[in-house]
């Protein structure tokens, strides 16, 4: 099980959390990694927890079991096929000082693992005094930076660092 980790350091907002609906899915985007023979795939991939692939398994040589993936990926090197779910909704992340690494989404990972991750699509958070909702946050620049009117101050995402991880 691999974990999608985030540490950033929240200025007058709290509850950070990707903007994730059935109806607006969000796309957890990787590189990924054939566990097998190592090879990493060249272009980043999109994950999201909404849509279920069906997966058939062989196992050696019997028929194999059916079951549902978030991710289903064939190595083009060692023709091996492997599979990722994203187990539940994704945590929101807390404003605390000093920031601390909080695990987002968890991924029962199959063959293959996520190496690096990607902050495209938007994220959501919450005025930490004033209760204001923020959405369409961009993360991509690595910071992001707006103004909450109720409380008369500037909020900000700073030092935003992202790591996979063994969960």
């Amino acid at each position: 099980m691999l974990a999608l980790a985030l540490t950033a350091d929240l200025e007058g907002v709290t509850d950070l959390i990707p903007s994730d609906t059935a109806e607006s899915p969000y796309y957890y985007t990787f590189k990924v990694q054939c566990t097998s023979c190592r090879e990493i795939h060249a272009n980043w991939v999109g994950v999201n927890r909404h849509g279920l692939t069906e997966l058939a398994q062989e196992m050696n040589d019997q028929s194999g079991s059916r079951g549902e993936a978030n991710f289903v990926w064939k190595c083009k090197n060692c023709k091996r096929e492997s599979s990722a779910t994203i187990k539940a909704a994704p945590a929101s992340y807390e404003q605390t000082a000093p920031a601390k690494p909080k695990n987002i989404i968890q991924i029962d990972c199959r063959g293959l693992e996520f190496t690096e991750f990607k902050p495209d699509g938007e994220w959501e958070a919450k005025g930490t005094e004033s209760g204001t909702k923020f959405s369409g946050i961009d993360l991509s620049e690595g910071e992001w930076f707006d103004y909450d009117e109720k409380a008369g101050e500037e909020v900000s995402i700073k030092d935003i660092k992202w790591a996979i991880r063994r969960a």
